[in-house]
């Protein structure tokens, strides 16, 4: 169980083991902070026994305290500091972490197991209960090494990840398996009672008052913020890099480093052959107006074809975020040079900059005047209609401005029949309708509530906070973390300090979004780091040819696919009406999303994998 995770922790492998109550600890461990023999773990104190994994960048300012308070150490790492602080302040410790972590905490005095999550869920912790077995693991094929591990599917797991390509805590794709929410601590007692608590909640802080500050003051106390959250990243005992796009995110956090911290960094880019898909120039321009040490890899089709295969592997749930694939490549080639990279997710979450919070912000209020019976009839009519054909000959009125219309416009006709904000933002973040999943999968379960009131003038911060609870720690947060994890590189995130998510969310809309402007304050305080018109640029992501691929050299895994009865019984999925899906995607006689069939394909593999 400890092993399996040694690609994520070569550096050493510990073991703690109490047979008489039936407790065993395994870590293994990436070496970043006091790289000696005193950081590895279990690390064992007084009554205290702690496997830890993440960091905590404000750990000296912690020991600081609890010296002044007559306590010693005898190594320079976190985890000593971790152990000493909740022997001082019990579970009161975590408020005072900054940092990513996911930990296990036994104390043999009271014979209670404590298992911990960073406030956003950077850091996955997975936990397993049943028949008195409980296991706890950073990654899903731990469990699978355990004689006793109950296979059983989560049809509700299933339902989310065929509708958005990943699942959120605190489901998984097991039944008996639950991913630890964020922001929460789960107590484990010797009688085998258990709870979990909620030591951050993002809902109430977006329900405090607003930021009701002049533009100016509110722009220089969040660069006051984000400055020192992104300097509190760079601690480490080895070389620390950046991701770097070329977009506003990464663009923000390598240009305030470059200008305050005085060294030169190292930046990673990837790029591709095709050009719609490759910002890697952008980046290089970036990276030379501010002298960073960069390093550009232009990856062909040969590197996407080798590491496919490996994804069930690598991602051990099903997950079908295609920018993962080139997120690992990214991570192997920064691998090379540094142990600790950072990147920049959370931006858009924080500061408004996808396309669907502006599409519910304007268009949104302006359905709401329409009856519901109409915009039904007029939804399911314009559904009869190729979108690529009104992509290419009726790009009119609220459609006009947004690329990729094909994809977008199904999404768009769905969320038009949404009684509400809320559903109207899930429909446009949906890859397939309710209605037309129920199809092929009749046991699906329509997850999507939100049980938050809109605060006034705060619908792009009630936005990002739905997705801050799902798609951030579902799909960005898992992409990131096995993607680095995977080569044994350690993955940051600056733009995900809580005092900075404290700062945004208390942000009124037309500080995130103004006019057509997103990211509006994040702009302003980037443009005093990098020229504008290095930046002003159409949005891109980090998007992968996905549709060519299943066209091509996937076609034959697809072909596999619908003819795996062993697959349909598994999940239950109707195999008519998915062999049907696939084959007028194929044979592309109607518009099919091809990022829905990327998650069938890849829940296939992983099925495979994992299941078969």
């Amino acid at each position: 169980m400890r092993d399996v995770l040694a690609h994520g922790g070569p550096d050493y492998g510990g073991n703690y083991y109490d047979k008489e109550i039936g407790l065993g600890f395994g870590h293994r461990r990436l070496s970043i902070i006091d790289l000696s023999a005193a950081g590895n773990q279990p690390f064992i104190w007084k009554n205290w026994i702690c496997i830890f994994n993440g960091e905590i960048y404000n750990y000296k300012e912690i020991q600081a305290d609890l010296i002044n308070l007559g306590y010693e150490f005898e190594s320079g790492s976190d985890t000593e500091v971790l152990v000493k602080a909740f022997d001082c302040w019990a579970d009161k410790a975590v408020d005072r972490f900054r940092g990513m972590f996911a930990f296990g905490l036994w104390d043999t005095e009271t014979q209670t197991l404590s298992l911990y999550r960073d406030r956003v869920g950077v850091k996955p912790l997975f936990y397993y209960w049943k028949d008195d077995l409980l296991m706890f693991a950073s990654e899903l094929k731990s469990f699978h090494e355990h004689p006793d591990f109950d296979k059983t599917i989560d049809k509700k797991a299933v339902s989310q990840f065929l509708q958005k390509g990943y699942i959120s805590a605190p489901l998984s794709i097991f039944k008996n398996v639950r991913k630890l929410p964020a922001g929460s601590f789960l107590t484990f007692s010797k009688d085998k009672k258990h709870s979990i608590t909620k030591y951050w909640d993002p809902n109430k802080v977006y329900q405090k008052p607003r930021v009701n500050k002049s533009e100016k003051e509110t722009e220089e106390e969040l660069e006051a913020i984000l400055k020192e959250s992104f300097q509190l990243r760079m601690v480490a005992d080895v070389p620390v890099g950046v991701f770097l796009s070329g977009g506003i995110d990464s663009s923000i956090v390598t240009g305030m480093l470059a200008k305050n911290t005085g060294q030169k960094l190292r930046t990673f880019t990837i790029g591709f052959e095709e050009k719609e898909y490759n910002e890697a120039t952008f980046a290089k321009e970036i990276a030379d107006y501010l002298g960073t040490d960069h390093t550009e890899y232009i990856c062909t089709e040969k590197e996407f074809k080798e590491i496919i295969p490996n994804l069930p592997e690598i991602y051990d749930e099903p997950f079908g975020d295609s920018s993962g694939i080139p997120t690992c490549l990214l991570s192997n080639i920064t691998r090379e040079s540094v142990k600790v990279s950072l990147s920049a997710d959370g931006g858009d979450e924080l500061f408004g900059g996808y396309t669907k919070y502006e599409i519910t912000k304007n268009q949104y209020p302006k359905l709401e005047k329409i009856p519901l019976g109409l915009r039904k009839f007029s939804s399911k009519l314009l559904k009869k209609v190729d979108p690529y054909w009104i992509e290419s000959n009726l790009k009119i009125g609220p459609l006009k401005n947004y690329s990729n219309l094909s994809n977008k416009l199904p999404k768009f006709l769905d969320s038009m029949t949404a009684g509400s904000t809320e559903k109207f933002f899930h429909s446009a973040s949906n890859y397939i309708s309710s209605e037309a999943l129920t199809k092929l999968y009749p046991n699906f379960q329509n997850g999507n509530h939100f049980d938050v009131q809109i605060e006034e003038d705060r619908l792009i911060g009630y936005l990002g906070l739905i997705d801050i609870h799902t798609y951030l720690e579902g799909d960005i947060m898992t992409k990131v973390d096995r993607a680095t994890m995977q080569t044994a590189l350690e993955g940051r995130e600056p733009m995900l300090d809580h005092h900075v998510i404290e700062y945004a969310l208390g942000l009124p809309d037309d500080l995130k979004i103004r006019g057509n402007t997103t990211k509006y304050i994040l702009r302003n305080i980037l443009f005093k780091y990098v020229p504008r018109e290095l930046i002003e640029r159409p949005k891109q992501g980090f998007s992968v040819p996905i549709k060519s691929w299943l066209l091509n050299f996937l076609q034959t895994d697809l072909d596999a696919l619908k003819n795996d009865n062993l697959f349909f019984e598994a999940f239950e999925l109707d195999q008519k009406a998915t062999k049907n899906l696939i084959s007028d995607f194929t044979n592309q006689r109607k518009y099919v999303n091809p990022h829905f069939v990327w998650f069938l394909y890849t829940l296939h593999r992983w099925f495979l994998r994992w299941i078969k």
